[in-house]
């Protein structure tokens, strides 16, 4: 029997023309055998801006909704696709080759590991990649490491949210990305951090693009007020779920 990666995507109409690239670099992926993925797009709103842009590949599932965020469409795509385990692959960004059978052998090999993460690499308007100093080494990341490291660090993780994979019923359980204008991931990650282990690996598994429309590199993004509540329910959220006990997979 086939089992599957749901891979998530929330697109909006200025990152729509990187769906080409973003597809290529799935197309590229290698899985064990006995497994596929399938990519759901989901668009942030009903226009006519995405669609054209859309790979026609019977493994790609296009849905469109009201705009609330790309937390919302990411939580509302998992309505359209039945897996195991749920990838992240923002619009503009590229999977690295092997990223998805890594993943998927860290979280087979072990069933407390909730959820994995890979090194990142800023792919720069000329082309040329940048890394981070500070990447964990290769392995597991224990419940609290995550919380702890983006507290002392002005609110920056150690490992990049936009590198996730995750086990589809853990994601459920915690509801799926936060309800904020931005850092959505980074409260997901931090919430599962706080209720489950995780795994790093110290391979390049994402190419993080930077350039002028992505809506972290806005104004609205660092806006100090809003900053500072974003990372107060975020930092809330994920200490309230380390007080109460629950451990996923329940029983360890």
């Amino acid at each position: 029997m086939t089992r599957r990666v749901i891979v998530v995507t929330a697109v909006h109409g200025p990152s729509a023309a990187f769906l080409p690239q973003a597809h290529a670099s799935l197309d590229a992926q290698e899985l064990p055998a006995g497994w596929e993925w399938h990519w759901v797009i989901q668009e942030d709103g009903r226009t006519d801006e995405v669609r054209r842009h859309v790979p026609a590949d019977p493994r790609v599932t296009f849905r469109q909704g009201r705009p609330g965020g790309p937390g919302v469409a990411r939580t509302i795509a998992l309505a359209h696709a039945e897996g195991e385990y749920v990838k992240i692959l923002d619009a503009d960004d590229r999977l690295t080759p092997g990223t998805l059978a890594r993943d998927v052998a860290a979280l087979e090999a072990d069933g407390s590991v909730g959820w994995t993460t890979s090194r990142v690499l800023d792919l720069l308007p000329d082309g040329s990649t940048a890394g981070f100093p500070d990447d964990p080494d290769d392995g597991p990341i224990e419940p609290g490491a995550v919380l702890d490291y983006w507290r002392a660090h002005d609110f920056r993780a150690q490992v990049h949210p936009a590198t996730l994979c995750v086990r589809r019923d853990l994601l459920l359980g915690l509801g799926g990305w936060m309800a904020l204008p931005a850092s959505e991931d980074t409260g997901l990650l931090l919430a599962l951090n706080s209720v489950s282990r995780g795994w790093f690996s110290a391979d390049v598994g994402l190419l993080y693009r930077k350039w002028d429309g992505q809506m972290t590199g806005q104004p609205t993004h660092v806006d100090p007020a809003e900053r500072a509540a974003r990372m107060a329910v975020v930092e809330a959220r994920a200490r309230a779920l380390g007080t109460f006990g629950w451990r996923y997979p329940t029983g360890r």
